[in-house]
């Protein structure tokens, strides 16, 4: 009896063995799968370190004003730092963005982080100005902003001449009326940019040649292609 009770428990012995295993088994399946996800954060710094390489371009940046806020509280005065800045590549993207902080460097970082990534397009005639001339608006301010030929410079103050000038334009003249708030000047400015069109995009919306669309100012077909020819955007 003994005997048959000793043979009897063994395999009962034994299947808590197996039954263990694959517990083990499990636990090793949970170590995988904690090494797959550290792999898979891994592989998402590696595809935000390929990202942060694609926009690491050369960046102009313009600190265009920082304000100094005050709060009052129990046992003095909280201070604190907005700043505003323009960000641009120098070929006709360029943002802007704020940033609020207890320290003025920080501000500054998170504003121009901001800026980076609301960065838009502008067209640009010959790399060096503006198509066509453009009003903005925003709040109180109104901005208006031309084309100028080779030579003239950018003729704008403040604020907007930060935003030509990390955009790439050489020359333009601007004009502001209604306000001096640097954001709300900065918003119409861009607003007045965001309207740009060049005439290659115009001929692709309206089906059309863009020599098709010059010759329509009175130039002759030559001068027409060769002026097509010249822009490209």
């Amino acid at each position: 009896m003994a005997d048959e009770n000793t043979i009897q428990a063994a395999p009962e012995g034994a299947e808590a063995t197996e039954g263990r295993g694959p517990g083990r088994g499990r636990g090793n399946r949970g170590g995988d799968r904690n090494r797959g996800e550290r792999g898979g954060r891994g592989r998402r710094d590696d595809r935000r370190g390929n990202r942060d390489e694609e926009q690491g371009e050369e960046l102009i940046e313009k600190l265009v004003h920082i304000n100094r806020v005050s709060k009052t509280v129990k046992g003095g005065k909280r201070f604190g730092f907005a700043a505003l800045v323009v960000v641009g590549d120098g070929k006709g993207r360029a943002g802007f963005g704020h940033g609020k902080a207890r320290e003025v460097p920080e501000a500054i970082s998170k504003a121009t982080a901001a800026a980076k990534k609301a960065m838009v397009r502008v067209p640009l005639k010959e790399g060096r100005t503006l198509h066509h001339d453009g009003l903005g608006h925003f709040g109180a301010g109104k901005v208006t902003v031309r084309s100028a030929p080779a030579g003239t410079g950018i003729i704008a103050g403040g604020p907007m001449r930060a935003v030509f000038e990390s955009l790439g334009v050489a020359d333009v003249v601007t004009k502001s009326n209604g306000t001096s708030n640097p954001y709300n000047m900065i918003r119409a400015t861009f607003e007045a940019l965001g309207e740009q069109t060049s005439p290659k995009s115009v001929a692709q919306r309206r089906g059309k040649k863009v020599a098709d669309l010059l010759r329509r100012g009175g130039a002759s077909a030559e001068v027409a292609q060769a002026d097509a020819e010249a822009i490209a955007e």
